[in-house]
C-alpha cells in the first residue's frame, strides 16, 4: 500500500511540474496521432522514437503538419538529416492553398532552414511558396557552424506577436520582424529530389514540444541584425541595439538638398511612407537634385528598402563630403540602384561595377537573379562600414561584394575609375549620406542606421 501510494505522489509531482512548466508534446514517440500529410507524396514513419521522413522520386515538396494552429509559442525539438546535398525545413504559422500544385494543395509561409550542405544556413527564416528568404544566414555568419552533421540537433523557434526568433543549439540564428501571419500550422519538411540517388534518404525529427502560456522573450543579443519588414518602424530590438530611422515616413525632416541650405522646393515627393525622387526624363540632378543628411557618419550599419520604376537610375551614397563642388550629383561612395536589364549603364563601366548593388564603377557585386526583386517591388539594400574601414554591401539578405575602404587595392581601383580625378576619394573619416536625383523615378523607405563603434 505504501509503495502504490509512493508511486501515485511521484506521478503527481510529475504532472504537477510539467503543468507548471506549460510544454505541450506534440509528439508521442509512437504514432502521428494530431498530424497529417500535405502537398506531396514522399513517405512519414517512425522509427527509435522519432518522426522519420523518407524522400521519394516525383513528388513536389512534401509536409507533415499539425492538425493544430497555433499563434505566439515556443517550439522546440531535435532533428537529424541524412543527405547533405539536399535540405528540409520546419514549418511553423504556415498555410495551404489548397489550388497549388494542381489541386494537390500547396504549403506556404515561415519555415526554419535545415541546410547540412556546404552553404550552411541551418536557423535561416525561409518564406516557403510566397516571398523567399526573409533571412538567409549571411546576415549572421556567426550561426552557421552550429548545425552538427550526422547527429541531432536542436531547434528552437520563438514567435511572440511579431518578432520570429530561431536557434540552432543554442546559437541564436535569425531574427524576423513581419506581420504576414499571426497563426497557423506547424510541419515538418521532406524536400522534393532531382536526382535517383537522393531517393531514399531520411530525415529524423523527435522530442517535438511547444509551449504556448507564459511565454518570455529570450534576452536579445544587441549585435545581431534584425530584418524588420515594417516599413518605416524600427522594433524593440533595433532601438536597443542603437538603431535609428533617418526617414519618419512623413516628413523630410533630417534630409536637405546637397548644396543647398534647405530640402529641394521640388523633384521630391513624401507621401504614404514614401520618399521618392520623381522622374525628369533621366536627367541627372536637374530637378530636385540630390539630398543629403544633415547629420554625417563614419563607422555605421545603414539598410534601406527601394522601389525602382522600369528603366531607372539612382544610387545611395556614403562618406559625401560635398567637399568638391562640381556640377551635378555629389561625390561619394556609391551603392548602385539600377534597372540592370534596361538601363545602359548595366553594360558600361568595367566586368559589371555599374550593375544594381555594386559599388559603382569600382566593385561589381556578384547576384544570383532570384534574390533580385524586379521594378515595381521592393528590395532591401545594406551598407556595412566597420570601424576598422572594412565595407559590405548586401542584396536583399545577400552579402553581394567587400572591400578594405582606404586600402592599396582600394586605391589602384579608385585609380582607373571616373573618380581618379579627386585626391583621396572615398577616404574622408566621415561623411554624409546621399540619395541621388538621376532623373529617374525611385522610392526610399525604412532608412535606418546604427552608428558602429570599436
Amino acid at each position: 500500500m505504501k509503495k502504490i501510494f509512493l508511486l501515485l505522489t511521484i506521478a503527481c509531482t510529475a504532472y504537477t511540474t510539467y503543468a507548471q512548466n506549460g510544454w505541450i508534446s506534440l509528439f508521442d514517440g509512437k504514432s502521428l496521432n494530431g498530424w497529417k500529410k500535405l502537398s506531396g507524396n514522399a513517405e512519414y514513419t517512425i522509427e527509435n522514437g522519432a518522426i522519420t521522413g523518407i524522400t521519394m522520386p516525383n513528388t513536389t515538396n512534401t509536409f507533415l503538419v499539425t492538425e493544430k494552429e497555433y499563434g505566439d509559442f515556443i517550439l522546440e525539438l531535435e532533428v537529424m538529416i541524412e543527405d547533405t546535398t539536399s535540405n528540409s525545413g520546419v514549418q511553423f504559422r504556415s498555410h495551404l492553398n489548397p489550388e497549388g500544385n494542381n489541386g494537390k494543395g500547396r504549403v506556404y509561409g515561415y519555415q526554419y532552414e535545415i541546410d547540412p550542405s556546404i552553404r550552411r544556413w541551418s536557423g535561416g527564416i525561409y518564406d516557403e511558396a510566397r516571398r523567399d528568404w526573409l533571412y538567409p544566414l549571411t546576415l549572421n555568419p556567426a550561426a552557421k557552424t552550429a548545425f552538427r552533421n550526422g547527429q541531432f540537433n536542436k531547434v528552437r523557434i520563438e514567435c511572440i506577436g511579431y518578432n520570429l526568433r530561431t536557434w540552432v543549439n543554442g546559437i541564436e540564428a535569425a531574427y524576423v520582424v513581419d506581420t504576414f501571419d499571426a497563426k497557423g500550422f506547424i510541419g515538418l519538411q521532406v524536400h522534393s529530389i532531382t536526382k535517383p540517388e537522393q531517393a531514399g534518404k531520411k530525415i529524423w525529427w523527435k522530442n517535438i514540444r511547444i509551449k504556448t502560456t507564459g511565454l518570455t522573450p529570450a534576452p536579445y543579443n544587441n549585435n545581431l541584425y534584425v530584418v524588420n519588414t515594417i516599413p518605416n518602424n524600427l522594433s524593440a530590438a533595433e532601438k536597443k541595439s542603437g538603431y535609428k530611422l533617418l526617414f519618419d515616413g512623413v516628413s523630410h525632416r533630417g534630409w536637405k538638398g546637397a548644396y543647398k541650405p534647405a530640402f529641394p522646393e521640388k523633384g521630391w515627393e513624401v507621401k504614404d511612407g514614401t520618399l521618392t525622387v520623381q522622374s525628369s526624363n533621366g536627367a541627372e540632378s536637374t530637378n530636385g537634385g540630390d539630398i543629403v543628411t544633415t547629420d554625417q557618419y563614419s563607422a555605421f550599419d545603414l539598410s534601406f528598402d527601394f522601389k525602382i520604376t522600369t528603366g531607372a537610375n539612382s544610387g545611395v551614397k556614403y562618406f559625401v563630403t560635398l567637399s568638391e563642388n562640381n556640377a551635378g550629383s555629389a561625390i561619394g561612395l556609391e551603392y548602385q540602384v539600377l534597372d540592370d536589364k534596361v538601363h545602359p549603364d548595366a553594360k558600361l563601366g568595367r566586368d559589371g561595377n555599374r550593375t544594381l548593388a555594386s559599388l559603382y564603377d569600382l566593385i561589381a557585386a556578384k547576384k544570383e537573379e532570384r534574390f533580385v526583386h524586379p521594378p515595381g517591388q521592393w528590395n532591401t539594400g545594406r551598407v556595412v562600414v566597420y570601424p576598422n574601414n572594412h565595407v559590405e554591401h548586401y542584396l536583399n539578405g545577400i552579402k553581394v561584394l567587400e572591400y578594405e575602404r582606404g586600402s592599396q587595392a582600394f586605391r589602384d581601383l579608385v585609380a582607373i575609375s571616373k573618380y581618379k580625378v579627386w585626391p583621396a576619394f572615398g577616404e574622408a573619416k566621415q561623411g554624409h549620406i546621399l540619395l541621388q536625383d538621376h532623373g529617374n523615378e525611385v522610392s526610399f523607405r525604412s532608412i535606418k542606421i546604427r552608428k558602429l563603434s570599436k
